[in-house]
């Protein structure tokens, strides 16, 4: 879990490196990078899945997709027959940069990932699935900032 937790910390400063080479706020960039990433699973998201995915209010995600669309890292388009739904689409040079930005660290993780055989790499995966599930459950059943009341940890442990 360490490991985890150092991997983490580093995926968090390259995620600020990407937005100051970018130019943008940190939460700019991670919002485009939720943006192209969900996009390349192909599960676009909504302006409220993308709230909830970089947890700002409606309000302050209405302004950073202001900010990002008019400096033209992001589109907002109807393609739903329901023409109230809005999907939001990076912007063509973005891919680019970021394939420029990350396309080195991924050759070396590549590099990295070579010695292994593909079906220790797919139980890796099906491993950190499971760790991910676990925690969206866990964060899925309360906000973790709410303080627990006192004896709800205790009746748990029983």
């Amino acid at each position: 879990m360490e490991s985890l937790r150092i991997y983490g910390g580093h995926y968090a400063e390259l995620s600020r490196r990407f937005a100051a080479w970018l130019g943008l706020h940190s939460t700019d960039a991670t919002a485009v990078l939720e943006i192209a990433a969900a996009e390349e699973r192909g599960t676009p998201l909504s302006p409220a899945r993308l709230s909830e995915r970089i947890s700002l209010s409606t309000g302050a995600t209405t302004a950073l997709l202001n900010r990002l669309e008019a400096a033209g890292h992001i589109t907002r388009t109807r393609e739903h027959s329901d023409r109230r739904i809005v999907t939001l689409r990076s912007g063509a040079h973005i891919q680019e940069r970021a394939d420029e930005f990350f396309g080195p660290l991924a050759h070396r993780l590549d590099t990295e990932m070579s010695p292994y055989p593909p079906q220790l790499l797919e139980q890796f995966e099906q491993f950190m699935a499971g760790l991910n599930a676990t925690m969206d459950a866990h964060l899925a059943e309360r906000n973790p900032g709410t303080p627990v009341p006192p004896g709800i940890l205790w009746d748990r442990q029983r």
